[in-house]
């Protein structure tokens, strides 16, 4: 026998903190993962998603091509439909521009000034761009449109994350 006795009172008191202990470290752990699982998962690779639109069909003229893709928001997934203006410039490269306008996220369309034929143009601001996404001095926006990262496969078109317009 030890020697040093637990009195009833100290029993007790040690029981209901061990219980006490294991109810709320039950309760803290599922909020503590909730907060820390979306942060922790590994982020995959570039994710391309693939459009409807055959490489061979494309031209100079910007062609407004709208396409879906799953997103995930740490635990929420979403069915998500984007919009990129696509066309080949000059040199035969695709070129594949975000509609959002760097002035205040309009949307912007091609060729639907009278004024400034051949330009994006945003309505509500009276934004324009040139065919190559550059904005055009003296009107709102200060920055250019952005690009989407591409990649062909198939001859179909697979569009990546906007990124800043890179200047020539």
């Amino acid at each position: 026998m030890s020697k040093h006795r637990v009195s009833r009172r100290q029993f007790l008191n040690y029981t209901l903190t061990g219980v006490g202990g294991f109810m709320a470290a039950g309760m803290l752990m599922p909020m503590l993962r909730f907060a820390v699982d979306p942060v922790l998962e590994a982020a995959g690779g570039e994710n391309y998603v693939a459009t409807k639109q055959k490489v061979d069909d494309l031209t100079g003229k910007p062609v407004r091509l709208d396409f879906s893709y799953k997103q995930k928001d740490a635990w929420y997934e979403s069915e998500v439909t984007d919009t990129a203006w696509v066309y080949k410039n000059d040199e035969g490269k695709i070129v594949a521009l975000s509609p959002v306008c760097k002035h205040l996220g309009c949307t912007v369309d091609w060729n639907t000034s009278k004024d400034h034929p051949n330009q994006f143009f945003c309505p509500c601001h009276f934004g324009r761009y040139t065919k190559d996404g550059m904005n055009v001095k003296g009107t709102p926006p200060l920055k250019p449109l952005d690009s989407y990262d591409y990649k062909v496969k198939d001859g179909i078109l697979y569009l990546g994350s906007a990124v800043p317009h890179k200047e020539a």
